[in-house]
């Protein structure tokens, strides 16, 4: 699986004329992964990883950015958004007419920071590669003209457990850390607020995001097998009404038997929620 998706990325960087990537390194095991798999494409001096913290991101996030881009030999380099957050804020702030705080203001940091990718893209011609995998795609929980910025969605048909494996496989086949193992191991976060973790238990989640996606299993068979109704149908829903989001995401690397994309053609607007019983 690998070695397939560096030949992709180094067939598509080819074939469209590009020659170096642009990564946004967040100290999590998606962003990582991604680097690694680009440095292998392409070689490590044509990968640029931009650590873009906020006032949320901590400082081992910060650290394992570092860190990665020091162990894969990437040019690296660090541009704090939290002045061009607070000044987007502040912008907004007549605007939102005193309503509370909510997702918004998380996003807002999120589509700052594919911005500044962009920007990046723009002036230098580097591709940027999206970092997102199978299952938060599928779940909606990525940023559209945020964190899906990008020409190239390097690990999109890949699940969250599929990507911590790999991350321990390149580390083990390489006999050191090439992916620092604190991003391995420490709770996956977006860091979009405060002491934010996740909302999903992976190893869970996972293997359901697979069987509805790949197996075209419905709701009343995961059911049937003894799985809390209560989640399948929430998992259900979100990847129903998630679709107006997939049609605008990057172009991704097929690696399993059902991709998005053209390997799964869903109306946005279908509000067929599957067997129930």
């Amino acid at each position: 699986m690998y070695a397939g998706l560096v030949l992709g990325v180094r067939d598509y960087f080819k074939k469209t004329g590009h020659k170096e990537a642009v990564i946004g390194l967040s100290g999590g095991i998606d962003s990582s992964l991604v680097a690694c798999i680009a440095a292998d494409a392409l070689g490590m001096k044509h990968v640029h990883g931009v650590s873009m913290p906020s006032r949320f991101s901590s400082g081992h996030s910060r650290d394992d950015a570092q860190k990665l881009a020091e162990n894969l030999g990437l040019n690296f380099r660090s541009i704090p958004i939290r002045g061009i957050v607070s000044e987007y804020e502040h912008t907004l702030g007549p605007h939102f007419d005193g309503a509370e705080r909510n997702v918004t203001e998380e996003n807002v940091q999120a589509r700052t920071r594919g911005n500044l990718l962009m920007a990046l893209s723009n002036k230098f011609n580097w591709l940027v590669l999206s970092t997102g995998n199978k299952t938060e795609i599928a779940l909606g929980y990525c940023t559209l003209y945020g964190d899906m910025s990008g020409g190239l969605a390097v690990i999109s048909d890949l699940s969250k457990n599929d990507v911590y494996a790999l991350a321990n496989w390149v580390n083990n086949v390489a006999g050191k850390d090439r992916i620092p193992a604190n991003c391995i191991k420490k709770p996956p976060s977006a860091e979009l607020a405060p002491e934010q973790v996740d909302p999903f238990d992976y190893d869970i989640v996972s293997p359901l995001v697979d069987r509805i996606i790949e197996n075209c299993e419905s709701p009343a068979v995961l059911i049937k097998d003894g799985v809390d109704p209560d989640l399948v149908n929430d998992i259900y829903h979100r990847i129903t009404i998630n679709e107006y989001k997939r049609r605008q995401a990057p172009p991704g690397l097929r690696v399993s038997s059902k991709a998005f994309g053209l390997g799964r053609r869903i109306p946005i607007v279908n509000h067929f929620m599957g067997r129930r019983s």
